[in-house]
């Protein structure tokens, strides 16, 4: 069904707006007439949504214009364009535009006789300022994050990406949030069917509500039935400018500062944007901290429960007797000692979490010693337990990827079960699922195991380590392979020149 279209008749426009807002206490209208009293001009707003110092210049040099006569029906037109920023008023010609620009902290203005209004763009209310990410920290890098406002998020995107061939894309999704999503992509770099693909998801989308960029997430990403994501979210634009420049899509999505990219592999988790930003020989040596630290956060308290239950002699002889001495007057078997610690720690954690910013690390860390030393003093646990499950803990927080690192989580306690079950058999039954899960999943078509599998040596420069800049000339090989040239060939030659020359200083 097509829009009503605005009527040419001021009073009508103006009473379909009022019966439209069911006279909400934060909308206004003005409305000015001619000497016989007949309405001429009305503007219409959201308290609090819009700039009210612009605001007020406006309404003042509109209401002086009227009165001196330079302000007419035939030529008001062309006085918002003189007194309103280029670039920032549109024409209307439908209710729905009309209301959805209110409601959008747009001024309409209405003029009588005419089927069309004009919308200024004079948003403004209170905003967050750029502040430092708080979830994905660095020391070197960036230190400006998304707002929650997707015109600033945008804006930090083209200061990153000052190229024409940066794409924006935007559209409204919610029957009642109406919330501005937009699509982001480089074009020539980011594949064209995984453009389409991502917005033919975003359109089929009919909900009630978008809040955060997470109610994206669940309706339009892969795999729905498994823990591991298969979207990225971040709020540091040079990590999304990174992604994009790589071909990658970004979602941006207004009233939240996480921004959504896709399509993703599962090595893209274990990545942090500082890697890029320091030495090489570190940053492969932090990648590699970092997958160690999954396979631990993972399987470490599994194989203790497993080696400690059914797997006696796989221990040498020493930490054997030292294990059993503390286990000896231990009153619960190794599964339920583990299981008790893992979810004490977890309401700690959230605890910690959910707490005031003032006490919450405090009560988080004392909580966590305090009730440790006691427990093992108590004889309720061993002290290789609170061991076992602290390094676990730590471990799980050397992730740089929050949804990943909850992944982890989950799976844990699956194969805590399975090894206080059938130990390392169980282990190894519950990680056979788990690795086919991996290497079946995609991303919007890509893999989510490229490129180990399918292999693709190309992609091994920027996995398990980094090579220096001047190697990766080639983009990574995500669907298709148009434009994976991303430096000179030459570049290479003048590092290894540069090479020479540090060698001998009087070349």
């Amino acid at each position: 069904m097509l829009p009503k279209a605005l009527s040419c008749t001021l009073k009508n426009n103006v009473t379909m707006l009022k019966q439209s807002m069911d006279h909400s206490t934060d909308f206004a209208l003005r409305c000015w007439g001619n000497e016989e009293g007949n309405p001429v001009l009305a503007v219409s707003f959201i308290e609090g949504l819009v700039d009210q110092q612009i605001l007020t210049a406006l309404l003042e040099d509109l209401t002086a214009g009227i009165r001196n006569g330079s302000v007419s029906e035939q030529n008001v037109e062309t006085w918002l364009m003189d007194h309103i920023p280029i670039g920032s008023l549109t024409c209307i010609e439908n209710e729905k535009d009309l209301i959805h620009s209110v409601l959008n902290g747009q001024v309409a203005l209405l003029v009588e006789g005419s089927s069309k209004a004009f919308a200024a763009s004079i948003s403004g209310g209170p905003k967050r300022a750029v502040e430092e990410p708080s979830s994905q920290t660095v020391i070197r890098g960036p230190k400006e994050g998304f707002t929650e406002d997707i015109s600033t998020n945008i804006a930090l995107l083209r200061r990153k990406i000052k190229s024409t061939e940066l794409h924006i894309d935007s559209r409204n999704i919610g029957t009642y949030t109406q919330t501005k999503v937009a699509v982001a992509y480089i074009r020539g770099i980011a594949d064209p069917e995984v453009v389409m693909e991502i917005s033919r998801r975003l359109d089929s989308i009919d909900t009630d509500s978008i809040l955060e960029s997470g109610y994206i997430e669940e309706f339009i990403q892969d795999g729905v039935w498994t823990p591991f994501p298969t979207m990225y979210n971040t709020e540091r634009p040079d990590a999304v400018a990174g992604s994009l420049l790589e071909g990658l899509v970004a979602i941006l999505v207004d009233g939240t500062p996480f921004v959504l990219t896709a399509p993703v592999t599962f090595f893209r988790f274990m990545a942090s944007s500082e890697d890029y930003y320091q030495r090489y020989d570190l940053a492969s040596f932090l990648r590699i901290i970092r997958m160690a630290s999954f396979c631990l956060a993972l399987l470490l308290p599994s194989f203790y429960i497993a080696t400690t239950t059914f797997h006696q002699e796989m221990l040498p002889t020493t930490m054997l007797i030292t294990l059993a001495a503390q286990r000896e007057n231990t009153p619960l078997p190794a599964l339920l000692e583990a299981m008790v610690m893992e979810l004490t720690f977890e309401v700690i954690r959230e605890a910690g979490t959910r707490m005031p910013r003032a006490i919450g690390p405090a009560i988080s860390i004392v909580g966590a010693l305090v009730l440790g030393q006691a427990a093992v003093q108590a004889g309720l646990v061993s002290a290789a337990m609170v061991i076992v499950v602290s390094f676990t803990a730590i471990s799980n927080f050397v992730l740089p990827a929050i949804n990943m690192s909850g992944s982890v989580r989950l799976l844990r306690f699956v194969l805590m079960l399975l090894a206080g079950s059938f130990g390392l058999y169980g282990v190894l039954a519950g990680l056979v699922p788990i690795l086919v899960r991996l290497v079946s999943l995609n991303s919007f078509g890509v893999p989510y195991m490229l490129p180990i599998a399918p292999f693709n040596k190309s992609n091994l420069k920027d996995l398990f380590v980094r090579v220096p800049w001047w190697k990766m000339k080639n983009r990574p090989v995500m669907l298709g392979d148009s434009n994976l040239k991303r430096q000179s060939s030459e570049q290479e030659s003048f590092a290894e020149q540069a090479g020479e020359h540090e060698k001998d200083p009087m070349a």
